[in-house]
């Protein structure tokens, strides 16, 4: 249930913020106060294309270069340690795309980017992508990765969805985790990406989402398994327990979250969801039928840290959505 959050510097057109960390501190106190594990990606993001200077609309969410990104990225890390608990608010760090940032910046993240932060990148998401790396450089979005040793266990290349078989058996040699965002890739008529071969070839498969239309890792599960239907024309591509797999052990591995996810035990970490099975979706289900059936809708209670923080559709310490959404619309009109 990884969700990326994609964080620049700036407010408008080349106006920063006069406190660069103010959004993700925005967002981390947010999740902090709704109990939601966070993992914040401070996002590199130096071109608007391959050979191409940042646009002036683009100029907002950009970097000077890389150098300066990463002492704000060190900066950032400082602000989140000195300010939250343990364990709920982490940061990682990402690459747009081979698109957003040059050739000789990538050389420079793979040799000074510290080696305890997750690494995300949006990678072959469209042909369009493919087609200019390999015009520029002779090689495709992950050769061109694998070339400035980025390819490790620490790297979640998200979306993956037109890839070579080169690029496929590069991902899963290095161990890679793979961020399918199912609905989205669906939604923006992408494409369906090779999830079971990267599977089989070495790559964890974890599931995300790249917007908010669809916030919800159980249609998320479902999504992957029908993408797969639909490109094979074979059913049980992936089993109840790898979706779930995607959905919890994967997604937390992409993250990197020190809160990895454990058999009920005395003195393990205490996050948990409680599923009905009596709704019109999941009745007669079976537990491990769930990621084939249930919807958020089907979420009874969620426990974060061993509190019950939210059960019966009212979160126990905000209160109910709707006075919730009610009180927000009248302080904005």
């Amino acid at each position: 249930m990884v969700e990326l959050v994609e964080t620049g510097i700036s407010t408008t057109v080349a106006q920063p913020y006069a406190e660069p960390h103010a959004m993700e501190l925005a967002l981390a106190k947010a999740a902090v106060a709704a109990g939601i594990r966070l993992t914040l990606l401070d996002t590199l993001y130096l071109a608007g294309g391959i050979g191409m200077p940042l646009s002036q609309e683009q100029a907002r969410f950009g970097d000077a270069d890389v150098h300066a990104w990463l002492d704000r990225l060190a900066s950032l890390r400082t602000h989140i340690a000195g300010t939250f608990p343990p364990g709920m608010v982490s940061v990682g760090a990402a690459l747009h795309s081979v698109r957003g940032v040059p050739k000789a910046d990538l050389a420079v993240v793979a040799e000074q980017l510290p080696h305890d932060l997750p690494l995300h990148i949006h990678l072959s998401e469209q042909p369009a992508e493919n087609a200019a790396c390999l015009a520029a450089h002779r090689l495709t979005p992950t050769g061109l990765l694998a070339r400035h040793g980025l390819l490790s266990r620490r790297l979640s290349a998200v979306h993956c969805t037109h890839l070579t078989a080169e690029d496929i058996t590069l991902l899963g040699n290095a161990g890679a985790t793979v961020v399918i965002c199912p609905t989205t890739e669906a939604d923006l008529a992408d494409g369906i990406g090779p999830a079971r071969a990267l599977a089989d070839a070495g790559a964890s498969i974890a599931l995300g989402t790249d917007q908010h239309a669809v916030i919800d890792p159980w249609i998320e599960m479902r999504a992957l398994e029908h993408g797969e239907r639909l490109g094979s024309g074979e059913r049980g591509r992936f089993s109840p327990e790898e979706l779930l797999h995607a959905a919890t052990e994967g997604a937390v591995r992409s993250m990197a979250t020190p809160v990895a996810p454990e058999a009920l035990r005395v003195g393990a970490v205490c996050d948990l969801v409680a599923v009905s099975t009596g709704s019109a979706r999941t009745a007669g289900s079976k537990p491990q039928q769930l990621p084939l059936s249930a919807t958020a809708a089907d979420v009874t209670s969620v426990v974060i840290n061993g509190e019950l923080v939210a059960s019966d559709g009212v979160h126990h310490r905000l209160g109910a959505p709707g006075s919730l959404l009610t009180a927000a619309l009248k302080h904005f009109s």
